[in-house]
């Protein structure tokens, strides 16, 4: 088992030569800390289980496992955006006018909420907070926030349909 001192040793000792590690492998710097800071945060997730015989080569294996994983991230997300591109060549003009009115009628239907309805279904939606992440910020019960957003979807469908 680690305790802070035996994770502030292999931070101090290894970090570098890790971050230099991946900094190989990927190519690109800010990259290499970053996915370094990745490798340290799992270390110490896993402290518990830990302990100082192997983690150099523990380290080197996590490591790579972490750049393996965000080779693929990028490559789904290239190629995703590739995708999309391809696909907003073949847009007709009639279905970017379709498009233009319909997000029109939602910025429309949007000012039409209360103050207190639109905040949260934003929050939900543009935000990409949880339920009771809302409702911690605004201070209400999390049945309050699903209530004001199904309220919201209810009207929004409504006026959009």
């Amino acid at each position: 088992m680690l305790d802070k001192a035996d994770f502030k040793f292999i931070f101090d000792n290894h970090f570098e030569e890790v971050r230099r590690y991946i900094f190989y492998r990927c190519g690109d710097e800010e990259t290499a800390s970053d996915l370094a800071q990745e490798v340290f945060m799992r270390v110490w997730e896993k402290r518990t289980k830990l302990t100082l015989d192997y983690i150099k080569p523990l380290l080197y294996k996590i490591a790579g496992d972490c750049v393996v994983s965000d080779y693929r991230k990028k490559t789904v997300q290239i190629g995703f955006a590739q995708n999309m591109k391809l696909e907003s060549e073949n847009i007709s003009p009639q279905d970017q006018l379709q498009y233009e009115e319909l997000k029109q009628q939602y910025a429309k239907a949007l000012e039409q909420l209360s103050e207190s309805q639109r905040t949260t279904f934003l929050m939900s939606r543009n935000d990409e907070l949880k339920y009771n992440e809302i409702a911690e910020r605004l201070n209400i019960s999390v049945k309050a926030v699903e209530k004001r957003i199904t309220e919201t979807l209810r009207v929004l469908r409504s006026k959009l349909l």
